[in-house]
């Protein structure tokens, strides 16, 4: 059983190096802390704890991070958000980068892989035959290790890639066995996974046309969200778009970013 003090401990490391509050979740740190301990052989979780603090990039931090962060999401989520890129984004990015036909799109927290693919997905249909000549690769990064490597693999069962369009779903994924479908590599060479901590300084040499900042702000207190959408701000180019869930809003008096409809937000 985790005390008080070491879930105190838990929370201000996650918090501290993440901006992920978890003071709310003792029984979700608790469940999946303990279920951790057991299986790579702890005495106590202070044992754990003391070589995360000791060492914040060994193997034990990287796992903590992939053993407490929640990673639901599934493909076509959102779905308005990708009808409003197609139909709005898109034909201005077109018209502000048709010179140099770069395309910076970042999905900042990526997780399994469903919403860069989709992203990918409708980026290469809206393009067609001119796809080749325009760099519409898209950023995705996220903390957990775990994650990134499931996406990075591309394996999905078939009830995952159900709400995908047929014609993609033919045109993008291969069947490899009776339950599950792999992305295509015509597909894959479009998503560059990175692992990346939304906390640290952004290392972006360009500024980006679109960021998808979806579900994980829900997770940061207030004064951590606008810092991170202040830095966002920053490396968004001029009339860029930000994506966020549809159950989240920013507070129009704390961010430069301009309301344009729930969910989603401009730079003008």
């Amino acid at each position: 059983m985790i005390t008080d003090n070491e879930f105190r401990r838990i929370v201000a490391y996650v918090k501290g190096n993440y901006g992920i509050d978890l003071s709310q979740k003792r029984v979700l740190v608790g469940g999946r802390l303990e279920n951790y301990l057991v299986r790579n052989g702890y005495a106590s979780c202070d044992e754990y704890i003391k070589k995360v603090e000791s060492n914040p990039k060994g193997g034990e931090a990287v796992d903590l991070i992939n053993v407490l962060t929640t990673n639901h999401t599934y493909f076509m989520r959102e779905s308005t958000h990708f009808d409003y890129l197609r139909n709005v984004v898109l034909p201005w990015v077109r018209q502000k980068a048709g010179g140099e036909r770069d395309l910076r799109l970042w999905s900042g927290a990526s997780s399994t892989g469903e919403e860069p693919y989709a992203l990918a997905m409708v980026l290469l249909d809206y393009f067609g035959i001119e796809s080749s000549q325009w760099d519409t690769r898209i950023l995705a990064t996220d903390v957990s290790t775990r994650v990134l490597e499931h996406a990075i693999k591309g394996v999905y069962l078939k009830e995952e890639i159900a709400p995908i369009p047929s014609h993609w779903k033919q045109k993008y994924f291969k069947q490899i066995s009776a339950e599950e479908f792999q992305v295509k590599d015509e597909l894959k060479k479009q998503v560059i996974y990175r692992k990346f901590n939304l906390m640290s300084p952004f290392p972006f040499k360009r500024k980006f046309h679109v960021v998808f900042l979806r579900n994980v702000m829900i997770y940061f207190e207030d004064d951590t969200k606008y810092e991170l959408v202040k830095k966002i701000y920053d490396f968004t180019e001029p009339g860029g778009y930000l994506f966020i869930g549809t159950t989240e809003s920013l507070d129009r008096d704390k961010t430069q970013f301009q309301y344009v409809q729930p969910s989603i937000y401009r730079k003008v």
